[in-house]
């Protein structure tokens, strides 16, 4: 599941003739969490040495585990990490504990804030909106709760943000619940709020599928942020090709940060973060 930056298309630049600027975007089946957190920061890595690479989304899902943010409180958490046999850990991005496992998609964007709005109240409310749309689409009316961040409908969360943002590049991202199994979440939590439910797109849509869900989101998240949305088959296949193809050549085809508790790791200086 590991790729080289330097010679894959997520790398590539924008060129002028696009009316909007790009965003590859990668559909990914369940992986390790560690092993995406390696990704976003490689591509991370990438634009800060580069900022004129393209955005990128990647669509992922995890083997279950629970992720705490920077600051997190343990208070949270309703078993002992040392003795309970899960996987946790400490990550960069902001907001308090959350859970995930299969059945939830993962949007992990990598944007350059600086072509976008530098603006993380904005950037997080688009975000929202991307999701909202979504539900919309599938005839559910998703809210907002203000002073929250994150997505409800009929009083359950559905998908929860949280981010972290580098000089204006953004990793970490949403997980918007489709068809998880809920029980882990009983073990948390989850993001702090104890007084609300975690609930599913499947507990109002009985048929709604994740491959349905996954087809329709990045129309919706280009359409948001006003992107040309570049769907990459094989990203492992398409590592190996010349990074300085035109990304017309490239895209005939259109369609964490974080190590265990207790050994950080994090990048000098204090992130920035956001979330709930």
């Amino acid at each position: 599941m590991t790729f080289n930056v330097l010679s894959d298309p997520l790398t590539l630049r924008h060129i002028n003739s696009h009316p909007f600027p790009l965003c590859l975007f990668y559909q990914g089946g369940i992986w390790p969490y560690t092993e995406a957190w390696a990704q976003q920061q490689q591509l991370v890595e990438a634009r800060l040495r580069d900022g004129q690479l393209s955005d990128v989304l990647l669509l992922l899902e995890h083997l279950p585990v629970y992720t705490l943010g920077t600051g997190s409180k343990l208070d949270f958490v309703k078993f002992a990490p040392e003795t309970a046999g899960v996987e946790l850990h400490r990550t960069e991005r902001g907001g308090e504990v959350t859970y995930h496992c299969p059945g939830q998609l993962i949007g992990y964007p990598i944007l350059n804030l600086r072509r976008h709005q530098q603006d993380l109240h904005w950037y997080l409310r688009q975000l929202e909106e991307v999701l909202i749309r979504l539900l919309a689409r599938y005839g559910l009316v998703g809210e907002r709760i203000p002073g929250l961040t994150g997505v409800w409908v009929e009083g359950h969360k559905v998908a929860a943000i949280g981010i972290k943002v580098k000089r204006w590049i953004t990793m970490h991202g949403f997980a918007l619940n489709v068809c998880p199994d809920l029980a882990g979440f009983k073990r948390i939590v989850p993001c702090g709020i104890g007084d609300r439910p975690v609930g599913s797109l499947q507990q109002f849509l009985p048929e709604i599928t994740l491959a349905q869900v996954r087809e329709d989101l990045p129309k919706i998240f280009g359409e948001v942020f006003q992107l040309e949305m570049i769907k990459q088959q094989n990203l492992l296949g398409e590592a190996s090709r010349n990074p300085k193809q035109t990304i017309d050549e490239e895209s005939t085809d259109h369609g964490p940060g974080e190590t265990p508790v207790g050994d950080l790791g994090l990048t000098e200086g204090p992130p920035t973060n956001a979330d709930q």
